[in-house]
């Protein structure tokens, strides 16, 4: 299987019209390391104005995450990420995913509930609460004699069809029955929709949080949603095949071109930054992301 090493660079930056105090942040910005999947081989997360206190830990999904504390006021906060990751391509998995009818045994059998327990990623979540729209449209594309894997494969290719890329239709805090009425959005919003469908039906499904490559390999297109932080799709397919990736932005499954910085339930659970600050008037924030192919890696 072929292996992509890749160095990854992200900067995010936030720039205050006053100065802001007293900041305390969560960032959750380095890849993951993933056995049989991928590597971290060197990572790190700088802060600047440096936090009075910085706190290094993993959150309960076994997400890495930096826990930092300002004291001073700050007119502005730069965070920049620099890591280098080995990608292995996922084997190819022969389907043995159950139908839907079958699905709530496997669950039941599944004795933990550790960060991949398909219990965690059943029912209404931080963001995502049940949508009777978007059940009625995960219904009509589910037949009874699909397996879980042919479903979550159809919806993904169905909301690439029936969604437009549009940065401009949604914010960070849209929800998804919203962004299902507009039929458009960014990929925090198709990722959002489909997790809504697959959850509607039974099928335990998560929030993916990470890169894709930027530079796109020979003669092939250029994916979308490659300059900033990008989202798609994990669902579970029972206790054989268990847990497998798609991108609905661009209706592919995961593969080399994705590089994994956090599992969750939704958006809330790996967002990059998140935090409170004592402050008044505007702030702007901008995100840029290179992900460089170093080379193929044998």
């Amino acid at each position: 299987a072929e292996t992509m090493l890749y160095d990854v660079n992200l900067h995010i930056s936030y720039l205050y019209d006053t100065p802001v105090s007293g900041g305390r942040h969560i960032v959750r910005v380095l890849p993951l390391s993933i056995s049989g999947r991928q590597r971290l081989v060197a990572g790190t997360v700088g802060v600047t104005p440096g936090p009075g206190e910085r706190v290094d830990h993993n959150d309960f999904f076994d997400n890495p995450m930096s826990s930092i504390l300002f004291r001073n006021a700050h007119e502005r906060l730069d965070i920049r990420m620099q890591a280098r990751v080995h990608v292995d391509a996922p084997e190819p998995a022969a389907d043995f995913s159950p139908r839907v009818a079958d699905l709530p045994e496997d669950i039941a059998n599944y004795w933990s509930l550790d960060a991949g327990s398909p219990h965690h990623y059943t029912g209404p979540s931080p963001r995502l609460r049940d949508c009777p729209e978007i059940a009625e449209y995960a219904r009509a594309i589910a037949k009874p004699d699909m397996t879980i894997r042919a479903i979550a494969t159809a919806i993904c290719a169905r909301i690439h069809k029936d969604f437009t890329y549009d940065g401009k239709a949604t914010n960070v805090d849209t929800t998804p029955r919203e962004a299902f009425k507009l039929k458009r959005g960014v990929c925090q919003d198709f990722t959002h929709v489909m997790i809504v469908a697959l959850r509607s039906l039974g099928i335990p499904a998560g929030y993916v949080s990470g890169f894709l490559r930027t530079i796109p390999p020979p003669g092939k297109e250029r994916l979308e949603g490659a300059d900033a932080m990008h989202a798609w799709v994990r669902y579970w397919c029972g206790r054989v095949n268990g847990w497998m990736e798609l991108d609905p932005t661009n209706n592919i499954p995961a593969g080399t071109d994705h590089i994994v910085v956090g599992y969750g339930r939704d958006y809330a659970d790996v967002a990059p930054v998140i935090g409170v600050l004592k402050g008044y008037g505007q702030h702007k924030t901008s995100q840029a992301v290179d992900v460089i192919p170093v080379r193929q890696a044998t």
